[in-house]
């Protein structure tokens, strides 16, 4: 499988350490709020990519933390840890802003087909971890102790910038206003690896340490979640673009200098959700939720629909006039799968199968995939079995419910009475008695059943 690697800037195929098995790390969600769509791209994206792996037979082992606590409101460990600022605004402790936000996010992975990952460990379930690896650091030199804190020093990794690509001067406070002087640090670009009461004194979650009681950084927290279950090499590590700096590459500089070799060999990240004002956040614009989406009357899936049609590492405009050509187009897809008879003999599949890999193992090229699925509906040389086979196989990655919804619990007798019903509307519309085609269709649509007629035939939706 070829995929883009942000370390090295290029694409490249993947050597898993292990023959036939990938481990791969995608970090989770900071619950203190809703996740907007834009956050959900990034894991529908993880997912597509995790099934893909699967369908070419690889076995992943995937790990996602929860962070709970430690993410602060600003890169350079500036402003209050954001469950604070979420216990603050709701009146609530932030072990219940946790709790009922990973449930929300949980949630909406549902809603979206997005398999929940295997191990998805909460960043408080895991603070020896983060003990064991800053004392390392210390004793060598490449963490310090300022002003009760814990930092590491930066000037001590030589490949600091590798990830991003820049340096320190065209990240300097001047040029780059969201990182701010800590002046306890030693170097403007140094992280917080433990805060103590020195730092923030109202912090809700603490734990003794040798330093202070006290609580982890954010960046220590992924190492340590990674490193405890998928040991001290990983394959992938995916996140959002805008996590490249300073939290990964905060997460290689504090892993390589405790582990003493390379951490990972593939880093992915997924573009933005851009509106038509910019990249997509929690704090600009009309705060778009799947639960919005759905209140607006659009389909979970339909926006998954979107996210598959564009290329993952590209940034993609949203705007509802957007979202409605894909909620059209998917729902016409699933009017066409829902015409498929289970009849004919199961053949002439393995090429179509092959292409589906082709498109995986082309940097994930999602659209080619969502294109396939459209060739196997037009080709004639295909049974209905053998469509209803591919259809069923590409949605093990593509997860568009593309079968279910034919699928749905129906009474078998009812089933038979409407497509008795379609059969004679089909022979009136033949003998051009439209007044009869138009009485059955009448009839059925006051019954609760809609008729959709597309080039493939005709299908019904039961609206009620």
């Amino acid at each position: 499988m070829i995929i883009y690697n942000t370390l090295t800037k290029k694409q490249e195929e993947i050597i898993p350490i292990n023959a036939g098995i990938i481990n791969m790390y995608t970090c989770g969600p900071t619950v203190y709020h809703y996740a907007h769509i834009g956050n959900l791209r990034t894991y529908i994206s993880e997912d597509v990519l995790e099934k893909g792996l699967n369908f070419l037979g690889y076995k992943v082992n995937r790990v996602m933390n929860i962070t709970d606590v430690g993410h602060l409101v600003g890169d350079g460990d500036s402003g209050e840890d954001k469950m604070l600022v979420a216990s603050e605004r709701e009146h609530k402790s932030a072990y219940e802003i946790a709790d009922y936000y990973t449930k929300a996010f949980k949630d909406d992975c549902q809603k979206l087909n997005i398999k929940w990952p295997d191990t998805v460990s909460k960043a408080t379930d895991n603070i020896e971890e983060y003990i064991k690896i800053i004392t390392k650091l210390l004793e060598t030199g490449y963490a310090y102790i300022s002003a009760g804190n814990v930092y590491f020093d930066t000037t001590k990794f030589p490949n600091y910038y590798e990830l991003s690509g820049r340096n320190a001067d065209d990240l300097m406070v001047a040029v780059r206003e969201d990182i701010k002087d800590d002046e306890a640090k030693k170097n403007p670009f140094d992280f917080g690896l433990w805060f103590t009461n020195s730092k923030f004194n109202n912090q809700e979650m603490q734990w003794d340490s040798p330093w202070g009681r006290g609580y982890p950084g954010w960046h220590i927290e992924c190492s340590g979640i990674a490193m405890k279950y998928l040991g001290e090499r990983l394959d992938i590590h995916c996140g959002a673009e805008d996590a490249i700096f300073p939290h990964h590459t905060n997460e290689i500089a504090q892993s390589e200098s405790y582990l003493g070799h390379k951490w990972c060999n593939y880093w992915v990240h997924m573009g933005f959700l851009n509106d038509l004002n910019g990249k997509m956040s929690k704090s600009s614009g009309e705060f778009l939720t799947v639960s919005l989406l759905e209140e607006k009357g659009y389909d979970p899936l339909a926006y998954r629909y979107l996210c598959l049609n564009s290329y993952y590492h590209n940034s993609l405009t949203f705007s509802y006039d957007i979202l409605d050509g894909a909620k059209n187009a998917y729902t016409k897809l699933l009017n066409k799968t829902k015409t498929l008879k289970d009849e004919g003999t199961l053949e002439n599949y393995e090429s179509y199968i092959d292409k589906f890999k082709d498109a995986i193992n082309n940097d994930l090229n999602t659209s080619m995939m969502v294109t396939l699925v459209y060739d196997v509906l037009k080709d004639d040389n295909l049974s209905g079995k053998t469509k209803r086979y591919l259809i069923n196989e590409f949605d093990k990655v593509l997860s568009l419910d593309l079968l279910k919804a034919q699928d749905n619990t129906i009474d078998l007798e009812l089933k038979a009475y409407i497509e008795e019903k379609i059969a004679l509307r089909n022979e009136a519309k033949q003998n051009k008695d439209y007044q009869l085609s138009d009485q059955i269709r009448d009839e059925l649509l006051a019954k609760g059943i809609k008729l959709v007629d597309t080039r493939e035939g005709t299908s019904f939706e039961i609206i009620k």
